[in-house]
């Protein structure tokens, strides 16, 4: 991924140097299991573990006329191991024992990243969900106006959509967090299962239960599917947070620096391109997630078409969800809210937005319900094509209003339920 859309600490999880990194922490610690096992020589292991993770440039170098990436790391790895020691690496071992194992604790700290970003976004949400609570707004159906809400509403909900997403990443890390050290088609032919479970035991993971000669992709694919679930959620942000600062409606705004400038030919324009680029981001994470459902069925004990795939897929998927979490949380955090204006759209239509409460009256009233409707849906309508006030145009119609019925308090009268529920899930202190 492109260095714009990646923040630092997950970018350095997945650069070749970091992914070497891990190859030889693997290759360490199935030595020392193998010592403690008596298969190598005890002298064997202070050497191993003095050898230098190889530069990515060494390993392309030899690659360059093995064709074999692991070969070409195990070759790039051993010339720096004293004494001939070099021989007992990768004893016993396949090549995806080193490459899944390793992965398997690279998705899972990816995992951890993203977890804490995620519960960032869901902390920031709730915490402006609640300053905003009362903060009353006009709710939009189909993009029309509704009935009245409040902008706090509006948050809770994003928020509680994000909690679910929290739900699934951590049922997603337990699936990656797993590694397989059982030889060249996972039937320990040539290998101890204590390698395995020593290795796996000290990073973290758990074992493949029954190990072909990879860990089962379907367990990237989960991963991958909860990501672009989450990165909807955060599209949907995005999305909401787009369509209320368009001019006409100009009801929140997204952070911008005193130095902002929005056009290069209009000065007077303040985009909203955050808001825009974590929905744009949205799209290649769910294109990855498809890449990763082709990656499931592999050929017998396994195949290479996945490979390819992932070396792009799990760093630009992470990287990108992680960016776009982050950033979600930034816009959240410092988002002005323009409750005048808020308060400005509810009376944009001159009491349309009543509609249903007068209607009900009517039928309280004794109306016939078809009949109220018939006749509030006929003033409603002369009121938007005369731009008088519905009170008005209801009483060419014979029926009388009070100001109460216009009053945005009335829909909201039960609105501390969902804030009492808002605030047992999320456990929030008041």
């Amino acid at each position: 991924m492109i260095d714009r859309y990646c923040l630092p600490a997950m970018r350095d999880l997945w650069t070749p140097e970091a992914k070497f990194a891990s190859w030889v922490q693997v290759e360490v610690l199935a030595s020392e299991a193998q010592v403690e096992l008596g298969t190598i020589p005890a002298e064997a292991l202070e050497a191993i573990c003095g050898g230098l993770v190889p530069t990515p440039a060494r390993v392309a170098e030899f690659e360059r006329t093995r064709d074999h990436e692991i070969l070409a790391f195990l070759a790039a790895y051993t010339e720096t191991i004293a004494d001939g020691h070099g021989r007992w690496v990768h004893y016993g071992m396949t090549s995806y024992d080193l490459v899944d194992t390793a992965l398997g604790h690279t998705l899972a700290r990816s995992c951890d990243l993203m977890l804490e970003a995620t519960t960032r976004l869901r902390r920031i949400l709730v915490r402006r969900s609640l300053e905003h609570w009362d903060t009353v707004c006009v709710a939009r159906t189909h993009g029309i106006h509704a009935e009245p809400t409040t902008f706090g509403h509006k948050l809770a909900l994003l928020a509680c959509g994000v909690d679910r997403c929290l739900t699934r990443l951590r049922a997603a890390r337990t699936a990656v967090a797993v590694g397989t050290i059982s030889g060249p088609v996972g039937t320990y032919s040539r290998i101890d299962p204590f390698v395995e479970e020593y290795v796996c035991g000290r990073l973290g993971l758990d074992v493949e239960p029954i190990p072909s000669q990879v860990v089962a992709r379907d367990r990237h694919a989960e991963l991958l599917g909860a990501l672009a679930v989450l990165s909807a959620v955060v599209e949907q942000i995005g999305l909401e947070l787009r369509l209320l600062q368009r001019t006409e409606v100009r009801e929140v705004e997204e952070p911008r620096t005193s130095e902002y400038q929005g056009s290069s030919a209009m000065p007077h324009k303040r985009n909203p391109t955050s808001s825009e680029r974590i929905c744009g981001l949205a799209r290649l994470v769910r294109a990855y997630a498809n890449a990763s459902y082709e990656n499931v069925a592999l050929w017998h004990e396994r195949d290479l078409a996945h490979s390819p795939v992932e070396r792009v897929a799990f760093p630009d998927a992470l990287t990108i969800a992680h960016y776009q979490v982050s950033k979600a949380a930034e816009i959240i955090e410092g988002l002005t809210v323009h409750a005048g204006r808020m308060r400005a759209n509810l009376n944009a239509t001159g009491g349309l937005l009543y509609s249903s409460e007068i209607l009900l009256d009517l039928v309280a009233g004794g109306m016939d319900r078809e009949r109220a409707y018939r006749i509030v849906q006929a003033a409603a309508t002369e009121s938007a094509r005369s731009d008088r006030h519905l009170a008005q145009t209801l009483a060419d119609h014979g029926v009388a209003t009070r100001a109460e019925q216009f009053d945005p308090d009335r829909f909201l009268g039960r609105h501390d339920v969902l804030r009492h529920r808002m605030e047992k899930l999320f456990d929030v202190e008041m």
